[in-house]
């Protein structure tokens, strides 16, 4: 029996790297993409250790051409896929709007936004094809309501809600299934990365409270996929326990 394939978006680290391991758990093939070439390959020699086959693809989902020609490339067999995971996205800054870096926005925007829709446009065609395929996009609780300091960030995953809800539309009359995972707090470098490689300041995010970690995104994501054919579990919002909102939470001293 062939295997089922799963391709991963910003698998070289964090949720996109904990899902790619889960699925492989699930006996799942794996097409993983990042930027990081030498940190896919890593990757690969982890994961095929669990006796599935991995398939790198080294390339920014910001590029429009670069997508389209890594898709077209796979051979036929890796064409056929069963689950796309949108998770490849970022936060940069806390300033202000009126204070914002365009390179930040353009960033955030870029990857958040247009990076998913680049991939959907290129996979899930593959998918309405076989009339077969799941779409998992990894959004957050700040696409339900701005915080302090989110703004374009906020914006960006409210985005990755309406376009999961509008593709959900889209493939109503297909067996293809489309599901919004929203996390909040996870302690990847998210953070890191939002402060531009501050680790005392990143650190900070995480203090007084228990955050959730990739695994824990990750087996929500694998939950959806393993669903009876019948189920679409179109939209998860998880928090850690002491986390109410995007903006409230109750930390310890």
């Amino acid at each position: 029996m062939t295997k089922k394939i799963a391709l991963i978006t910003g698998a070289t680290s964090g949720i996109g790297a904990a899902c790619a391991r889960r699925f492989a758990q699930g006996g799942y093939d794996l097409i993983v993409t990042g930027r990081r070439c030498e940190e896919l390959q890593k990757l690969r020699s982890e994961i095929e250790r669990l006796g599935v086959e991995v398939w790198p693809l080294c390339f920014d989902v910001r590029d429009r051409a670069a997508t389209q020609t890594a898709i077209a490339g796979l051979p036929e067999r890796w064409q056929q896929i069963d689950v796309l995971v949108n998770n490849a996205g970022l936060a940069r800054g806390l300033e202000p709007t009126y204070e914002g870096d365009f390179t930040d926005w353009d960033e955030m925007i870029d990857t958040n936004i247009k990076g998913l829709l680049h991939m959907t446009r290129y996979v899930v065609p593959l998918m309405v094809a076989r009339n077969r395929g799941h779409v998992i996009n990894i959004g957050s609780v700040a696409g339900d309501a701005a915080y302090a300091g989110g703004n374009v960030y906020c914006a960006t995953k409210s985005a990755v809600k309406t376009l999961s809800d509008g593709l959900r539309i889209d493939v109503a009359h297909t067996r293809l299934r489309v599901t919004n995972v929203k996390p909040g707090l996870v302690e990847t470098n998210f953070s890191k990365v939002r402060f531009h490689g501050d680790d005392e300041r990143a650190g900070k995010v995480y203090q007084g409270i228990k955050p959730l970690t990739g695994d824990d995104i990750a087996d929500v994501a694998f939950y959806a996929a393993s669903a009876p054919e019948h189920v679409q579990i179109a939209e998860v919002l998880v928090l850690a326990t002491h986390q109410a909102s995007g903006s409230v939470m109750h930390r310890e001293p």
